[in-house]
């Protein structure tokens, strides 16, 4: 059997992992198969620049020239029925079948559905691509009632495009406060201030009871305490699940994802996966677990090229995200597992600040608030393993600077 490796999905991840494969010398045939019918494409300005602007188009992630000149047979607008592991073929649902010897699962992560009544009315949106983006755009330039359900990265890098564009915006949020999964306190509390100070409304502890509409199109979300919120549009963002329905059809050991070990191999054999769709041994953390981040997809492709070409590879990157709401650059660094004291660096009222995320004497995270800078520091700091002291943290980068130079890092 000629060597065959196919790609499914073409997100950040499985197009790095094309790239990467020819990089680490692959010279057999690569097929990337993607169900989006446009060229692969950045997701993170979706929910910002590009819903501000009619006539923008999505920013590609390689030229049609990259896929041409590495001989990467890129397939748009095709989705995979199932998959045969033991026989090593998989099949397209729009006929066809493709014989692999080495097949990478880089399926993504899809939006988690409303279930209340109202969810299925026009005017409700989700985000995940570049059509959605589209459709949302549309309703977008028209609307001037804003509801977002759901305080997370997405619903508030909408909430505040919005805000900015002149729109009514109100934030439901069921959690005590904003952000409650990916940032800490003081951070939320800040984002929070934020997005009033830019004119979003927001309610936490709050859920939605159901959507009503006229005419089949939403126009008010009413919460379970009664209040009514008038929505020309809602777009809802309350997380993703991961997409492992191929997975699971085809046997593969799933648990909050596709399981891989540290060098992305599944429990089938010549089977990797990467990205949002898969849960992973976290060295720093030493836990078993699941990141939906561009960076961890794109880290996870490197390992994954190296691993299905037979070198020693595992993933042990720092974790980092990010998230532009507004004139807000919010950057973590590093995951808070079992942070027992934080150290709050500038002024969060400058609107540039940074939280040191201790657990014991243990630096484990870093969260900035404009300041880029310092999370790059941030990251070379927990991938050395290096823990500032407090007095360090509070002098300010020098200090960091200096100290870690002073310890040999």
């Amino acid at each position: 059997m000629d060597d065959h490796i196919i790609i499914i999905g073409a997100g950040h991840g499985g197009v790095q992992a094309a790239a990467s494969l020819r990089e680490e010398g692959y010279e057999g045939r690569l097929t990337l198969v993607s169900g989006d019918p446009e060229l692969p494409y950045h997701k993170p300005p979706l929910s910002k620049a590009f819903l501000k602007a009619i006539d923008a188009e999505p920013q590609i992630l390689r030229a049609q020239a990259f896929y041409d000149t590495n001989r990467i047979e890129l397939q748009k607008g095709v989705r995979v029925a199932d998959i045969d592991p033991a026989g090593q073929t998989l099949r397209l649902e729009e006929g066809g079948q493709l014989v692999w010897t080495g097949l990478l699962l880089a399926t993504g992560a899809e939006p988690r559905r409303l279930s209340v009544p109202g969810a299925d009315l026009s005017g409700v949106f989700y985000l995940r691509d570049c059509a959605d983006a589209r459709n949302l755009r549309d309703a977008f330039s028209r609307a001037n009632s804003v509801v977002v359900i759901g305080g997370g990265f997405i619903g508030l890098e909408v909430a505040a495009t919005a805000a900015m564009a002149g729109k009514g915006v109100t934030v439901v949020e069921a959690a005590d406060r904003i952000l409650g999964r990916a940032v800490s306190q003081p951070v939320a509390a800040h984002m929070h201030a934020y997005h009033e100070g830019l004119g979003v409304t927001i309610f936490t502890g709050t859920d939605v009871e159901r959507l009503d509409g006229t005419e089949g199109t939403v126009r008010s979300v009413i919460t379970k305490d009664g209040q009514i919120l008038p929505a020309d549009m809602v777009l809802v963002g309350i997380g993703a699940k991961p997409n492992i329905a191929l997975a699971e059809a085809a046997g593969l050991v799933c648990d909050n994802g596709i399981r891989v070990d540290a060098s992305c191999r599944t429990s089938a054999r010549n089977i990797h996966g990467i990205g949002d769709c898969v849960s992973f041994p976290h060295v720093a953390s030493g836990r078993v677990l699941r990141l939906e981040s561009v960076q961890n997809a794109t880290d996870q492709a490197r390992i994954a090229a190296k691993s299905m070409l037979g070198k020693p590879a595992v993933h042990d990157a720092v974790a980092w995200f990010w998230s532009d709401q507004g004139e807000r650059k919010l950057q973590m660094a590093g995951l808070p597992f079992d942070v027992d004291r934080e150290i709050i660096a500038g002024d969060a009222e400058s609107g540039a600040f940074g939280v040191y995320l201790y657990a014991g004497d243990r630096l484990v995270a870093v969260e900035t608030v404009n300041r880029p800078g310092e999370h790059m520091m941030a990251r070379r700091m927990l991938a050395a393993g290096f823990s500032p002291t407090a007095e360090a943290v509070l002098e300010g980068p020098a200090a960091l600077k200096s100290a870690m130079l002073a310890g040999g890092r």
